[in-house]
């Protein structure tokens, strides 16, 4: 399987852009449009049918979003003007993988526990309870071992929570969409390759179709 890294950098002149980049639901809008550089008409959900993950960063130059897919994106299915494009295979990355090797990683996640409903019933816990400092941390380290990673570094901290409702194509409005999030950074050192790859392709955690979950590596200098 060959994964695509599309890194797009919106151009500040382009109005559709800069409306996708603003406010609390910027991974509902950013989950459409990404969508649209692939094919339609696929059965079930075109998000999990092309492996998509996004992640929207600001980095020293200005913001960009990094978009992985299994299949390569058409950017010419964007509005015009859009921004600066480009698409790249991580074949070489990923095949080089070994176990030992260190690795700088990043990845923006929801991570959450579910309360058995014994605690749930007792304390008036929600079905999912969000994870912040320690306990975030923590979440990390499960879920790098569960993807063939043992975190050596770990720095965290929270950003804005994604808020706002989808678009219904129906009547019926669609459930509220909420997911906090945390930003982890690190170096860690592979466990097992084959696992890392598929936790690279899969993604982590929840919110996958919202700008959470996907896991960036290079090798550590």
């Amino acid at each position: 399987m060959i994964l695509w890294l599309t890194r797009i950098v919106p151009s500040p002149h382009s109005r559709e852009a800069q409306r996708d980049l603003s406010g609390s639901d910027q991974g509902l809008r950013l989950h459409q449009r990404t969508l649209q550089m692939f094919p339609d008409g696929v059965e079930g959900p075109a998000r999990a049918a092309f492996g998509v993950l996004f992640r929207a960063e600001d980095g020293p130059r200005g913001p960009h979003v990094l978009l992985q897919s299994q299949v390569e994106p058409d950017s010419s299915r964007l509005p015009d003007a859009y921004g600066k494009v480009e698409t790249r295979s991580l074949d070489t990355l990923l095949s080089g993988l070994e176990k030992g090797m260190l690795v700088n990683y990043r990845c923006v996640a929801n991570p959450v526990r579910k309360p058995g409903t014994v605690a749930r019933e007792a304390y008036g816990l929600p079905p999912v309870v969000s994870l912040s400092g320690n306990a975030a941390v923590e979440w990390w380290e499960r879920q790098s071992a569960a993807g063939g990673l043992e975190p050596l570094q770990i720095n965290a901290h929270p950003l804005p929570a994604v808020r706002g409702r989808p678009a219904s194509k129906g009547t019926a409005a669609r459930p509220r969409v909420q997911h906090a999030r945390t930003q982890f950074d690190g170096v860690a050192r592979v466990l097992d390759a084959e696992l890392l790859r598929e936790k690279i392709a899969t993604g982590v955690g929840r919110g996958k179709a919202h700008g959470c979950g996907l896991l960036s590596i290079a090798p550590a200098r």
